[in-house]
């Protein structure tokens, strides 16, 4: 290895590069401390030298059925150094192709992780004390669980009674965009559900320190902890679970408490993304309808705003939510705008955009519902309009709403 690139990873991670056969024919002076084996006893040798004869063959049937398709590898791999010891690496291996796409060797970057992996082993032994609490998070989660798979029967009740009223296609549009909305809700309790399991799972070890310690007062504050990250998770499975209440029956409902319960479903993506959100809606705008239709429909179109600042490689994005009252022939409407930089929509594009089956993503990324199902929520159950313009960096959706 010879630029300062290569350098660089070679002196940080262990590396080791193979033929196709897996004749070892490089390793770096990581890959020798770590496997115990000299330069000269390495170079030549079968890399299942360092193999550990707990690992399954089938581990090994799959890296190379995955590698030799000219696909990565990437896997926490348990190796066996020439002492004895057992040692953990997350692994990724990569093959090399000439001009021709033929593989001519195998390059593999790791890093060592057994401290971690033991520590992980040495808690699930040690921990029995605490069992009861995994126990009550368990029972938690299959409880709730068991209230979205519940919630999920009654939606799909309703998009069944919704069937009955349309034709044959507005049947399966519904249907879709129903069980598109619903795999992002569960996805976003995913990400909402990492940060305090990482939490949980540090406090858990804190708290066996104490304990070999014998530090009381430390254990009761640690206990504390895991407690009030348990009740945060539940409410967490609560305000998704509220969200998806079928609930029909209109009412009046404040715009600016639609619009936060949409950014409090969303708040890890927007974190995680980086988005800078600028929001300015008032209280006392009261109109009549579903709250959580509107909060679907903001939800939406703030999902198709990170999905186009991704798409178009936006680095400083940014999203505002504004709400203003306008007189139109003597009649009051809230106008809710929900603007981006994210490049806006091609004028090709934009004539389309609210027809169904519609969508610029990759089908594995959307639908094309979307827009027409936020469309038709507006006009059907809020009686409003929904419309849209571009700026000179993005997009601009208005949802006007009679106030």
């Amino acid at each position: 290895m010879s630029n300062p690139y290569q350098e660089a990873i070679e002196n940080s991670n262990i590396v080791s590069k193979t033929d196709i056969n897996g004749i070892i024919t490089f390793v770096n002076d990581e890959f020798c401390k770590i496997s115990g084996y000299s330069y000269d006893e390495l170079i030549g040798q079968n890399h299942n030298i360092v193999r550990h004869p707990d690992v399954s063959t089938s581990n090994f049937e799959s890296l190379w059925k995955t590698i030799l398709s000219k696909k990565p590898f990437k896997a926490t791999v348990k190796n066996l150094s020439k002492d004895g010891s057992t040692v953990y690496l997350n692994t990724t291996i990569t093959p090399i192709l000439d001009k021709d796409e033929n593989i001519i060797e195998f390059i593999a970057i790791r890093y060592d992780v057994t401290a971690e992996v033991e520590l992980k082993k040495h808690l699930e032994i040690k921990e029995k004390e605490l069992e009861q609490l995994n126990l009550t998070l368990e029972q938690k989660v299959i409880e709730q669980t068991k209230q979205l798979q519940d919630l999920n029967k009654t939606l799909e009740q309703r998009v069944q009674e919704e069937i009955k009223k349309n034709e044959e296609k507005q049947k399966m549009l519904f249907w879709q965009s129903r069980m598109a909305s619903l795999g992002q809700m569960l996805g976003n309790i995913a990400h909402q559900w990492r940060q305090p399991l990482t939490e949980l799972n540090l406090t858990l070890f804190n708290m066996k320190k104490a304990f070999l310690n014998q530090n009381e007062k430390k254990m009761d504050e640690l206990y504390k902890e895991s407690k009030e990250l348990i009740l945060n998770m539940s409410s967490t499975i609560e305000d998704f679970s509220n969200f998806f209440n079928p609930q029909k029956e209109k009412k009046s409902f404040e715009i600016k408490e639609a619009v936060n319960e949409a950014l409090m479903l969303l708040r890890k993506v927007i974190e995680n993304e980086s988005i800078n959100l600028q929001i300015d809606v008032p209280i006392n705008y009261k109109v009549l309808g579903v709250s959580n239709e509107l909060s679907q429909v903001i939800i939406n179109l703030i999902q198709n705003s990170k999905d186009a600042f991704i798409l178009n490689n936006i680095k400083n994005k940014r999203i505002t939510i504004t709400l203003k009252e306008e007189d139109i022939l003597d009649k009051k409407y809230s106008m809710l705008e929900i603007s981006d930089n994210a490049g806006g929509i091609n004028k090709e594009n934009i004539d389309k955009i609210f027809e169904p089956y519609f969508t610029t993503k990759h089908k594995s990324q959307g639908t094309g519902l979307g827009l027409f199902m936020s469309k038709m929520i507006i006009e059907k159950s809020l009686d409003g309009q929904l419309t849209h313009r571009n700026t000179k960096d993005g997009s601009i959706f208005t949802i006007k709403l009679v106030l």
